[in-house]
């Protein structure tokens, strides 16, 4: 097939370059030059597993193409997504200026039916929106092309993103035209050899469906997080322990049931964020979800809390070393709304140094800090450590998993490890001599 993908950014990238994996022919638009030269040069601007092998192999055989050139791909194509960003509004809803103008672009330029797909995640009735600007700016036109719409909506997980496209859980068509359905599904079919995986249902459903995913998979990490917080004020209860009690129940299982510093990323707090504002806007104020988002932002200031309780709110004299701790998860470079933001700026705000290291998420955080001298990056993880009054690990990257301790032990200063993820064995750090405090039970 001949897809046009609109928007470069993290969903648009990825669902171009996987379509083209599969021999289709992929027109990526994006209004940004220098990111569409650079893509052309297999410059790829974001962090992805296998991506950027897929992105230079299929861009050299010509049938994955980037361009400003809108016009262009829509002529050539008889499939359009829409996989532009939808970022949080200064009011908490979804700001869908950038998609709303995009759909304005191809009302302007489209020269032949086509099926337009929205792949950006988008609040509940935003895809009647969409339809009615087209058709709009067809009106204007004099023209009669006719176009279908779809809501797709997107479930990667960065980090591993291109396996969750090429591989999807599910995938969810929003339509009601039966022959759009067909092409939908003959698109998808490489990816999903299981027929029934493909949940056929209408636009608002399928809009609906993304958000709701989201917001229980939040609200899993918040839940979590509240009862590691019991756990601590009750003592004697380990929330790892507890995890596992609740988890071996087939009806809950154990994804997502990791306490932690919170959540972060581009999805989860931008998504329970325009839910709850959906909610109130329609005329009902979602409770649950408030308390989510409540719970997540207090938990991010957990380890800095247990930091000032600890070495006392001044912290001018005493420096920390960071693992891991600049971008939002493992496997990316994404620093949107990371729990690590929240952290160093209270450590700086007190007066302390930062040393940080992370695998992927250092050139990032180096804009994010730019000009402030009070965080240093390292090339290498034990080196954070020297002269430091403690280590902090926040991201539970696989290098830190299994670390040289003996090595930890004689470069800090202070045999001190605050473990935002409580992946070591208490009883191990102890005996080596080490004062080690989890998120949530000093041990």
């Amino acid at each position: 097939m001949n897809i046009t993908v609109i928007g470069t950014g993290y969903v648009g990238l990825v669902t171009g370059t996987c379509f083209s994996e599969m021999g289709n022919n992929v027109y990526c638009i994006d209004i940004d030059e220098e990111k569409i030269k650079s893509l052309k040069n297999g410059i790829i601007p974001i962090y992805e597993q296998h991506l950027e092998g897929m992105v230079i192999k299929n861009h050299n055989k010509g049938n994955l193409i980037f361009t400003t050139e809108l016009e262009k791909g829509l002529s050539k194509s008889n499939i359009c997504f829409i996989a532009v960003g939808t970022p949080m509004a200064s009011d908490g809803c979804a700001d869908l200026n950038v998609v709303f103008q995009v759909a304005k672009s191809i009302g302007e330029l489209m020269s032949h039916d086509l099926i337009i797909v929205t792949k950006s995640t988008v609040p509940v009735g935003t895809g009647d929106k969409i339809d009615r600007i087209i058709q709009k700016e067809l009106d204007k036109r004099g023209v009669n092309y006719k176009f279908q719409m779809v809501s797709n909506p997107e479930f990667l997980k960065e980090g591993t993103a291109v396996e969750d496209s090429m591989r999807p859980d599910r995938v969810i068509i929003g339509s009601e035209d039966e022959k759009t359905i067909n092409m939908m599904k003959e698109l998808y079919a490489p990816y999903v050899k299981n027929h029934d995986r493909f949940i056929i249902m209408d636009i608002r459903s399928a809009e609906m469906s993304k958000y709701a995913s989201n917001a229980m998979l939040a609200t899993r990490i918040s839940f979590m997080n509240e009862i590691a917080n019991i756990c601590e004020k009750v003592g004697g209860a380990d929330v790892n322990k507890v995890r596992l009690g609740v988890g071996s129940d087939k009806r809950i299982g154990y994804s997502f049931l990791y306490a932690g510093c919170g959540y972060g990323g581009s999805c989860f707090p931008k998504d329970v964020s325009a839910l709850i504002k959906t909610g109130e806007i329609a005329g009902y104020t979602p409770k649950i979800l408030n308390e989510v988002e409540n719970v997540n932002n207090e938990q991010k200031k957990v380890i800095l809390n247990k930091i000032k309780e600890k070495f006392g709110e001044d912290l001018s004299n005493f420096s920390f070393g960071l693992w891991g701790g600049l971008s939002f998860k493992p496997g990316t470079d994404d620093m949107r709304e990371a729990p690590s933001v929240v952290i160093i700026n209270g450590l700086i705000e007190s007066g302390a140094t930062v040393k940080a290291y992370d695998p992927k998420a250092r050139e990032v955080a180096k804009d994010i800090f730019k000009g402030n001298e009070n965080i240093k990056f390292f090339n290498s993880k034990y080196d954070v450590l020297n002269n430091s009054d403690g280590l902090i690990i926040v991201t539970e990257w696989n290098e830190f998993k299994s670390p040289d301790f003996n090595e930890i032990y004689h470069r800090l200063n202070n045999k001190i490890i605050f473990d935002g993820r409580n992946q070591f064995d208490k009883r191990l750090l102890n005996n080596l001599g080490f004062e080690y405090y989890q998120l949530v039970v000093r041990l």
